[in-house]
């Protein structure tokens, strides 16, 4: 279990700040607003992904030392 890092949410973090980032812009600078609400809503999406994917591989983890 000591392999299992956090390098696979790190990257869904950026990438989540990345879309807020894109977001305000389409929102504010470009005035798109109803593709800056859209964009807005990716950040919930790839850290529900990333979460789902890091149980996963804890899950097999665990079932690995129950073995």
């Amino acid at each position: 279990m000591e392999d299992i890092s956090t390098d696979g949410l790190g990257t869904a973090v950026l990438a989540s700040v990345g879309s807020v980032v894109l977001a305000l812009y389409f929102y504010y600078v470009s005035g798109d607003k109803q593709r800056g609400q859209f964009v807005g809503l990716w950040p919930v999406t790839i850290l529900a992904m990333a979460s789902y994917f890091k149980l996963e591989e804890i899950k097999q983890g665990i079932e690995e030392l129950s073995d």
